[in-house]
Parts: C-alpha cells; sequence; structure tokens
C-alpha cells in the first residue's frame, strides 16, 4: 500500500493590485515566500505515525490550474489546504477519487466545514488528526474506511507525538523547517483560526521531543533555520525556559510567535537570545487601544497591555531579538485614521518587520459567525477570499471601497525601499548596542 501526503501551498491574493504590489515591494513578499516555503508538519506527523511497511510521499501542490496529470499512483491521499485553497484541494480530491484513489481530508477548513468536506472525500478527519490516524489506516489497510473520524472532545498528548517524516522533505526547497513545542493558546480571539478551533487545551511537548527533532533535521540541513510551529510560544514559563537551555547547546537559528507577557521577562528573553531566536512574531492587532476592545473573547487581555506596547518593543529588541508586529485592518471601532496610526506606530516604535492584513473572517471562528448573523459577510462560503488580503467584510467604520484603497496605501507605505530599509537600520543600531551591553557573541542578525 502507498499513501500519498499533499499539501496545498501557494495562497494567492484575487486583488490584482495588491499581487503586482506583492511582486515589487520587498518586504511584502519577504515574508509571503517564507510562509509559502514551508513544509506541512501536520502532514509530515501523521506519516511519521504510518506503519513502515506502508509506503509514504509528501508533495507540495502549487497551483492545479496549470498541471494535467495527478502526483503519482497512490492506494490513498490526505490532503492538507489551507481555507483560501480548499476549493483547489476539492478539485484535486475529486481526480483522485475518479481514478479509484482513497481521499482523506482533514485540519482546520474541514473541523470547521465537514459536510462541505465530505462531498470530495471518502473519509474526513474532524479534530485532531493524531487521534484518529491510527484507527483509520487499520481500517484502510481491511477495505473498511469510514466516512467520518471524530476526534472532537479527545485531546491528543503531545508526549506521545511521533517523529515527523522529515527525511520525506527535499532539502533543496526548503528553507524553514517546523517543530511544534505547544499546541493551543490560552486567550480566544474572535478571529483565530488556528488549532483553539480543534482543541482548546493548551500543552507543552516534553522538552526532550523538541530536541530530539531538531537532531533529526541537522541530519539532513547541516545548518537549519527552524520555525517553531505554535499558536502561542512560551505560555509556560517553566518549560519554556528548560527548552531553551537545551535549544542553546544545538546552535541553530528560530523564529516563532508569541504574546507580550514574554517583553518584561528579561531572563526569558536572554535566554531566548542565546539560544539563537533571530525573530518572534507578535500581533499587536491595533495601534489604537479601541480597536482591541472584545478581540480577545475571555478577559480582554491585549487591551490592557495597550499602554506597554512600545515599551514592549524596545525591550524585546535591545535583547537582540527582531520584532514582527501584526496589525489587522477592518476592525471594529476603527475608521480611516486607523491606517495612518499604524503607520506612524511602526515608525515611532522602531518595529524591525511589520505584517498587515485585513480582519478575514475564517470559517469556524466566532467572528465568522456574528458577521453572517449580522449580514455583513459580503460572501458567504467564499473561502478562496481567506487570503488575509482580500476583503470579504463589510467593516463597521468604513466601506469596502475605503478598506481596499486604504490597505493598499498602507502597503505602499510600510514595505516601500525607504521605509523597508529604514526599519533595518534602525534595528541593527539596536543590535550593535545589544552585543556591547551583552557582550554576548551568540546574537544573532536577523535576515
Amino acid at each position: 500500500m502507498k499513501i500519498g501526503f499533499i499539501a496545498m501551498s501557494g495562497v494567492r491574493a484575487h486583488n490584482e493590485e495588491l499581487t503586482r504590489l506583492g511582486l515589487t515591494l520587498p518586504g511584502f513578499v519577504e515574508r509571503n515566500k517564507k510562509i509559502a516555503s514551508l513544509p506541512s508538519l501536520g502532514l509530515l506527523t501523521l506519516a511519521g505515525m504510518t506503519p513502515g511497511h506502508i509506503e509514504v510521499e509528501y508533495i507540495e501542490v502549487e497551483d492545479i490550474r496549470d498541471q494535467h496529470e495527478l502526483h503519482g499512483i497512490f492506494d490513498a491521499v490526505a490532503i492538507s489546504s489551507f481555507s483560501a485553497q480548499i476549493f483547489e484541494a476539492y478539485e484535486l480530491a475529486d481526480r483522485y477519487r475518479q481514478q479509484g484513489t482513497k481521499v482523506i481530508l482533514g485540519g482546520l477548513h474541514v473541523t470547521a466545514c465537514p459536510e462541505e468536506a465530505l462531498q470530495h472525500a471518502d473519509s474526513i478527519i474532524i479534530g485532531e488528526g493524531e487521534v484518529s490516524w491510527p484507527q483509520l489506516i487499520d481500517d484502510l489497510e481491511i477495505g473498511q474506511l469510514q466516512g467520518i473520524y471524530d476526534s472532537r472532545g479527545l485531546t491528543f498528548d503531545l508526549a506521545d507525538a511521533p517523529m515527523p517524516r522529515f527525511e520525506l522533505l527535499d532539502p533543496d526547497r526548503y528553507n524553514r523547517i517546523t517543530v511544534q513545542t505547544a499546541r493551543g493558546c490560552p486567550f480566544n480571539c474572535e478571529f483565530c483560526a488556528a488549532s483553539i478551533r480543534l482543541s482548546p487545551k493548551y500543552r507543552v511537548k516534553p522538552v526532550e521531543k523538541v530536541i530530539a527533532e531538531i537532531r533529526k533535521i541537522k541530519t539532513i540541513w547541516s545548518k537549519p533555520f527552524i520555525e517553531f510551529a505554535d499558536d502561542n510560544s512560551f505560555v509556560n514559563k517553566l518549560h519554556s525556559k528548560r527548552l531553551l537551555c537545551e535549544l542553546a547547546k544545538e546552535k541553530i537559528r528560530w523564529f516563532t510567535e508569541s504574546d507580550l507577557s514574554i517583553a518584561f521577562d528579561n531572563e526569558l528573553l536572554s535566554l531566548m537570545r542565546d539560544s539563537g531566536c533571530a525573530q518572534v512574531l507578535i500581533g499587536f492587532e491595533s495601534p489604537t487601544q479601541n480597536g482591541l476592545s472584545g478581540l480577545e473573547m475571555k478577559t480582554n487581555w491585549k487591551s490592557k497591555q495597550f499602554d506597554d506596547y512600545k515599551k514592549a518593543i524596545e525591550n524585546i529588541q535591545n535583547h537582540g531579538i527582531s520584532v514582527n508586529g501584526c496589525f489587522v485592518l477592518g476592525l471594529d471601532n476603527q475608521g480611516l485614521e486607523s491606517f495612518q496610526a499604524v503607520r506612524d506606530f511602526v515608525l515611532e516604535s522602531g518595529l524591525h518587520e511589520v505584517q498587515v492584513t485585513v480582519q478575514t473572517p475564517f470559517p469556524g471562528t466566532p467572528l465568522y459567525d456574528r458577521l453572517l448573523k449580522q449580514g455583513r459577510i459580503l460572501r458567504a462560503g467564499a473561502w478562496d477570499l481567506c487570503t488575509l488580503f482580500d476583503v470579504n467584510i463589510r467593516p463597521d467604520k468604513l466601506t469596502v471601497k475605503e478598506l481596499e484603497e486604504n490597505f493598499r496605501w498602507l502597503i505602499s507605505e510600510l514595505y516601500s525601499d525607504e521605509s523597508t530599509q529604514q526599519r533595518k537600520t534602525h534595528f541593527y543600531q539596536q543590535m550593535r548596542q545589544a552585543r556591547k551591553h551583552h557582550k554576548s557573541p551568540s546574537i544573532a542578525l536577523a535576515g
């Protein structure tokens, strides 16, 4: 038996002018390329759970519109896709089924829209894939594949996580390799479409397992750049510090996503720096406090941190760690002033990198449900617009045209050669000062 693990990649904005800007503005396209170059850790993990007597192959598919032949002959394929490419994934699934190949679909989108996905699959997995995969494989081998494997309400223990099959990857294709150290997030942001929608429980992977994965990667890539595929790294500070102490011995460079709580833990920041952290991505979401109200549905935590935003950025970057700040345009309670406010905040705060998106109602999120109920979704079920750059909502303080036009203006401002170089120059000056202050040769320049 042979199983193909197929990852859909290469998400494209539908807005033609944004696509044009993405081809010409270095800062805008750099981050997109980094994201597009990441392999599917979920599929590699399932491949690691697949018994050794079953042949497996990993494939990346960027655009099936230009491809007339399928990507090999398999007994079954497991297809992974972002919401933005789910229609292409369905088309690929239908083509495989027409030739008699069993198709398995799973992930965030499938969990949010199981009835839709089941129309294009022999079997779907709802919830965390690791919980259902062993039973699915047993059923597949005896020819009794079930239509639905539902693991909702069940939590996968990361202490049981298999070694992902990193060796299935083409070493020349990928410049970043993903490793997971934790799953879930203690916060519940209305717009978030991450693993909290699969399982709300936050948990960490044992340190020794994380290090074992990194060492496996180093047998394939001598100097890997690791991207920790966590929704929110370093929530558990004790576990994080143990991990960072061990990570420092591996002499790698890495990137992760976290929240503002790391900013004033100087011990943690020093350990991050000394273990090779090049950059941390933090969701600031809004440069004004009124835009933050209600985003975090449990305690309104992000709004309460607003007064510390600029000081937090300064402290993290003073430790030699680049901050990539994320902002969402089109939030409720924000009008035309928000675009200039983002630009001003980026300049004044000294952020090294910035990522801007438009508010996007992903399926299965409280945001989608609320906006649909309010009649503010422009095209219900238009998952191909879930690119983070295409507008599919009616903002409460802006027209759709105002959101689109001002978003394009903001991108042009933030990712111009002049602005990008200004941010880099400021950060490198901070880096030099950090080296003098900490006298640490291990601080690595972020590229």
